[in-house]
C-alpha cells in the first residue's frame, strides 16, 4: 500500500470519513433525518442524519478501495473527488428546503479541500495502472 499514493489517500480518507460519520450521530439527536439545520460536529460543521450516512457510505467506499488495489483506489478517489468538487460549489447555492444535508459554509470549504486532494492524487499519480495491478 505504501507504494501507491492512491491506496494510501483512499485508506486514510476512508477511515476519517467513517469516523466523522459515526461521530456525527452524537450531535444529531433530535435532528430530523433531512432537516435543513443540524447539529454541529466539532462545533463547526453542520450535519444531520442523512449527512452522517453519506459520510459513512463515502468513507466505506474509500476504505474498501484503498485496501483493495491501486486501480480501485484511483477510480474511487477520482469519483469521490469529482462529487465533492460539485458539492463544494453547488453547496454555496443550496438554501432552505433544498439543503437536505444541512450544509454550512465550513462544510463547503471542507468538501472543496477534500476534492482538491482526492482529484489531485486520483488524476495526478499512477497514470498507467495495469488492469491486473494489485499494488
Amino acid at each position: 500500500m505504501s507504494s501507491s499514493p492512491n491506496r494510501l489517500v483512499a485508506t486514510i480518507f476512508g477511515a476519517v470519513y467513517l469516523l466523522v460519520g459515526l461521530l456525527g450521530f452524537a450531535v444529531t439527536g433530535g435532528v430530523g433525518f433531512i432537516s435543513n439545520e443540524g447539529g454541529l460536529l466539532l462545533g463547526i460543521f453542520e450535519v444531520n442524519p442523512l449527512h452522517n450516512i453519506a459520510h459513512l457510505l463515502i468513507g466505506g467506499a474509500l476504505l474498501v478501495a484503498g485496501l483493495a488495489n491501486a486501480r480501485a483506489a484511483k477510480g474511487v478517489n477520482t469519483t469521490v473527488g469529482a462529487v465533492y468538487l460539485l458539492l463544494g460549489i453547488v453547496g454555496f447555492f443550496l438554501m432552505g428546503p433544498a439543503n437536505i444535508l444541512a450544509l454550512n459554509v465550513p462544510d463547503h470549504f471542507l468538501h472543496l479541500a477534500s476534492a482538491v486532494v482526492l482529484l489531485g492524487v486520483g488524476l495526478g499519480t499512477e497514470r498507467s495502472i495495469p488492469r491486473t495491478a494489485a499494488v
